[in-house]
């Protein structure tokens, strides 16, 4: 079981050097606009908050930002991991890349999985635009903490009852600021999120 910062699942690391990928530089564009907006970063306990994947041209899989990346300016494609595989049941995913998988790696393998036509996601915390959605946007329930399989089926199930898959927006609730939005593309993505915030 890896332990790193705030990672929660088991894991197996396939140790290899990642290439720059197809969408590294927009994912490395986007994320350094959420670090300047203060959407990605450092809280004053020390502890890293946001990530920002993309899939893998048709395949389930996905590159996400590694753990432990948020206090980084910029980026290189070893900051990133590629998920290949995972198992929400057994809490587990296989990554490669030599930096660990963001701890919420479950969470965007849960949208991919929900929604074929979805190709970016972001995970960001704004506490101002987080209440303001709260039980008004679809939301996790608040005994579901991130970064855990319970996680993972909260999203799957918001898919399933909630219109979600129309707004590309979701709260955690359990998760204080804690917001996922998605497209079929960063930056779409990113407008949700923008169009969201102008509204607050």
């Amino acid at each position: 079981m890896k332990e790193t910062g705030s990672v929660k699942f088991g894991c197996d690391q396939v140790a290899v050097q990642l290439a720059p990928f197809a969408g590294f530089a927009e994912l490395n564009r986007y994320r350094r606009t959420l670090v300047d907006l203060g959407l990605i970063g450092v809280d004053a306990n020390g502890v890293g908050f946001g990530n920002v994947s993309v899939r893998d041209g048709a395949s389930a899989q996905f590159y996400i930002t590694g753990s432990a990346t948020a206090r980084l300016p910029e980026l290189t494609p070893a900051d990133c991991a590629k998920v290949i595989a995972w198992d929400f049941a057994r809490n587990w995913l296989r990554y490669e890349g030599l930096i660990v998988a963001s701890s919420e790696s479950l969470t965007h393998a849960a949208v991919y999985e929900s929604d074929p036509t979805a190709r970016a996601v972001i995970h960001c915390h704004d506490t101002k635009l987080w209440a303001a959605l709260l039980n008004k946007a679809p939301t996790t329930p608040r005994s579901v903490e991130y970064g855990t399989p319970e996680m993972a089926y909260a999203v799957r199930r918001l898919f399933e009852t909630a219109d979600v898959k129309t707004k590309k927006i979701f709260v955690m609730s359990a998760h204080d600021g804690g917001i996922v939005t998605f497209g079929k593309d960063l930056p779409e993505a990113f407008g949700v999120l923008e169009h969201q915030r102008s509204d607050e």
